[in-house]
C-alpha cells in the first residue's frame, strides 16, 4: 500500500482526533485582564459556590498592563472586581481604599470584595445549557468603570460595559471619600440607607414592587448595560456560546486619553 493510500485510510481517525481535540477546548475559557486607568488596579476573583479557587485570586495590574488566568473550570461561576488605592500599611498588612477583601494580602483567598465595587459576573455553561452567562452588577455600588468583552469561539457575543465613572455625580449620602477628600467610590442606596425601597426586601421584595429609584437612575444613566438595583435584569444579562474567553478591562475608556471623566487618582 502506497503512502497516499494509508493517509486517505487514516483520515476518518485524524477527522475525530480534531474533532475531539476542539471539543475539549471548546468547554475552556480563560479570563484576560488589561488596565487602562491612569492608575494601578488590583484585580480580585471569587469562585461562587463550594468549588475550589482559582490559581489567581488577587494580583497588581499596572497602568497599561495584562494579565490571564487560564485554569477557567468547564462550568465556572464567580465574580471579578478591581480594588483601588492598595498598599501595606505600618502593621504590614495589605489593605485597600476600595473593594478590599479583607484578607490582608494581595491574594483574596475567597474573601468578598467589600463593597462598594463595581462586579463583572460569569456563569460558564450554565446547567449544562452550553451558554455562558455574564454581566456588569453595580449592586452592591461603584468603584471604577470596567467592561466584559468576549473572546475566541464566542466573539461574536456582545461586549457589555460600564463606561461612566459615576464618582463624579455621586451623591454625596452615598460618596465614599479618600484621605484627600475626594470621592473614591459611591455606595448603592441599600448599602447606605438601609431602607427597603432601595434593597428590594419586605414589601418590595419583588420586580413589581421594587421599581428603579432616583439613586438607582443615576447608577443606570452613566451605565446603561449594566445591573443597577436588584431587579434591573432588563437589558443586563448577557449570554453567548460556550467556550468563550473573556477580556475584562478596567477604566475601558482609557481614562488617560479622556482626563475629564477621571473624578478622582490614587498617588
Amino acid at each position: 500500500m502506497d503512502a497516499r493510500a494509508s493517509f486517505y485510510l487514516l483520515l476518518p481517525f485524524l477527522a475525530l482526533l480534531a474533532r475531539d481535540s476542539c471539543a475539549d477546548k471548546a468547554g475552556a475559557a480563560t479570563l484576560n485582564f488589561a488596565n487602562k486607568c491612569s492608575y494601578t488596579v488590583w484585580p480580585g476573583t471569587l469562585t461562587g459556590g463550594s468549588s475550589g479557587q482559582l490559581s489567581s485570586t488577587g494580583f497588581e495590574l499596572a497602568t497599561g498592563a495584562s494579565f490571564s488566568i487560564n485554569d477557567i473550570p468547564e462550568t465556572w461561576s464567580g465574580r471579578v472586581w478591581g480594588r483601588t488605592g492598595c498598599a501595606t500599611d505600618a502593621s504590614r498588612k495589605f489593605v485597600c481604599a476600595t473593594a478590599d477583601c479583607g484578607s490582608g494580602k494581595v491574594s483574596c483567598n475567597g474573601a468578598r470584595p467589600i463593597p462598594p465595587a463595581s462586579l463583572a459576573e460569569f456563569t460558564l455553561a450554565a446547567a449544562g445549557s452550553g451558554q455562558d452567562f455574564y454581566d456588569i452588577s453595580l449592586v452592591d455600588g461603584f468603584n471604577l468603570p470596567l467592561s466584559i468583552t468576549p473572546q475566541g469561539s464566542g466573539s461574536g457575543c456582545s461586549t457589555t460595559s460600564c463606561p461612566g465613572n459615576i464618582n463624579s455625580v455621586c451623591p454625596s449620602e452615598l460618596a465614599v471619600k479618600g484621605s484627600d477628600g475626594s470621592v473614591v467610590a459611591c455606595k448603592s442606596a441599600c448599602l447606605a440607607l438601609n431602607k427597603p425601597q432601595y434593597c428590594c426586601t419586605g414589601a418590595y421584595g419583588t420586580a413589581e414592587t421594587c421599581p428603579p429609584t432616583n439613586y438607582s437612575k443615576i447608577f443606570k444613566d452613566q451605565c446603561p448595560q449594566a445591573y443597577s438595583y436588584a431587579y434591573d435584569d432588563n437589558n443586563s444579562t448577557f449570554t453567548c456560546a460556550g467556550g468563550a474567553s473573556f477580556l475584562i478591562t478596567f477604566c475601558p475608556l482609557d481614562l488617560i486619553c479622556h482626563p475629564i471623566l477621571l473624578g478622582y487618582s490614587f498617588k
